[in-house]
């Protein structure tokens, strides 16, 4: 029997599809999909321009200055992730989304334009402040359009560009930095995003949230910022969040010199193990997605189907301590191909029970916003958590040991709090 949220989520679902029709609705999917690979793409490229040496002496910096420069995405992107949820939850997706993507795309093309180290900071600043309306309205607009029975596979074809992004955007730049120079790399990976505009503009409807309200009738009043967090559903999926991304960010940021440096793996090697692992999570994310939709028109429950799937891929993923432990390149290899399969196994069901499953469509874009600070967070501290027990320690050990703490809290998190009884509840307005 499905649960009394997931008959409402359908009802939204029944009465959308007579304004989006089917192809349209899943095109404009594919649409936040790609614009998920943009994102990725003006996210990382300038930690490739850092390995160049010419970028490094053109600004003259130090390591403490690439430092700096490779956080300033990650601050202005965390800083507006809750306002940014607002703002699509009052005026919609279609215009708030075009005007942060021109944002983001001029602020990534102008780091290739710096004159000094101020600029380019400035540069990755505001691409980072253009970037954080990707979460919150990608998943309000999905929370809009698509249904219980259909949200897994939504989330997984989403997921496939969050994917896709940094799989080809690190190979992407290198090429356009040896074939031209960095500065080119910066303008051609920020001005190609502008194209998006068109389809997009041309196939999204205008999505403005009315404000009237039909003679006799009663509608679901927004939700206010002190009832999302009153509820301990919405605390239990930062935790969460936090601890899911925490690995992700791990294996974005050190797991390329884990392979090479430590296991011996050359670097054409390693960055085809790290483009076929990112690949294999997107697929394994697509299609796991698809069996647990399959699952709940059934009749399964979604809050338990998805649940499963969460609980069941963070103790996969967790066997990557076992990697660490060996000394054998192909076992080592092995355990860490378990643990991402394990993070796919998780992703889509993961975000289908925390982003909207669980969540009042009136408040899916303030809630992933929050979430998505978290998010943030993680690839601060990962990176940084992570680099400092090496050097401590001198083996990666200690460092998978924390990402396993972290799994282990995400799964008992996911059991305990993750209840429909404490989700948070829209009012009803009269």
């Amino acid at each position: 029997m499905a649960t009394p949220a997931a008959k409402a989520i359908d009802t939204i679902h029944v009465s959308n599809e007579t304004e989006t029709t089917a192809w349209k609705k899943w095109t404009i999917l594919g649409l936040l999909s790609i614009g998920a690979v943009l994102a990725f793409a003006s996210r990382t490229n300038i930690s490739v321009a850092v390995a160049d040496k010419s970028f490094i002496q053109n600004f003259s910096l130090s390591h403490t200055d690439s430092g700096l420069l490779l956080s300033a995405f990650f601050w202005a992107y965390a800083a507006l992730q809750i306002p940014m949820g607002w703002i699509v939850d009052r005026y919609g997706v279609k215009i708030p989304y075009a005007i942060s993507l021109v944002v983001w795309c001029v602020s990534s093309a102008a780091s290739g334009v710096s004159r000094n180290f101020a600029q380019l900071n400035a540069s990755r600043i505001m691409t980072g402040a253009g970037e954080a309306i990707v979460v919150p309205a990608s998943y309000r607009w999905m929370r809009q359009n698509f249904g219980e029975r259909q949200m897994g596979l939504a989330i997984g074809i989403y997921m496939i560009g969050t994917k896709i992004g940094p799989a080809i955007g690190a190979p992407l730049a290198a090429w356009l930095i040896l074939k031209y120079s960095w500065q080119s790399m910066f303008l051609v990976i920020g001005l190609i995003g502008l194209i998006w505009l068109v389809p997009w503009l041309l196939m999204v409807r205008k999505d403005i949230p009315q404000a009237t309200v039909q003679s006799g009738k009663k509608k679901a009043a927004a939700l206010p910022l002190s009832a999302i967090f009153a509820s301990p559903v919405v605390w239990g999926t930062i935790v969460i969040n936090f601890c899911y991304n925490y690995f992700v960010f791990y294996c974005m940021s050190w797991m390329p010199d884990y392979l090479h440096n430590t296991r011996g793996l050359s670097l054409s090697k390693m960055g085809s193990f790290q483009f076929f692992s990112f690949m294999g999570i997107a697929i394994v994310a697509l299609l796991s997605g698809m069996l647990g939709d399959y699952m709940i028109r059934r009749g399964g429950d979604p809050v338990v189907v998805r649940k499963g799937f969460v609980i069941a891929g963070f103790a996969i993923a967790a066997t990557e301590i076992f990697g660490a432990s060996t000394t054998s390149l192909n076992v080592a290899l092995f355990w860490a191909l378990i643990s991402l399969s394990g993070i796919g196994l998780a992703t889509s069901n993961h975000l289908a029970l925390c982003r909207m499953t669980l969540i009042p469509p009136g408040a899916a874009g303030m809630v992933a916003g929050i979430q998505n600070v978290s998010t943030s967070l993680a690839g601060i501290a990962a990176p940084i958590i992570s680099g400092w027990l090496l050097q401590k320690t001198g083996s990666y050990t200690a460092p998978m040991q924390v990402i396993n703490v972290f799994l282990v809290l995400g799964l008992v998190t996911c059991i305990v709090v993750l209840r429909e009884k404490w989700a948070p509840k829209a009012p009803v307005a009269a």
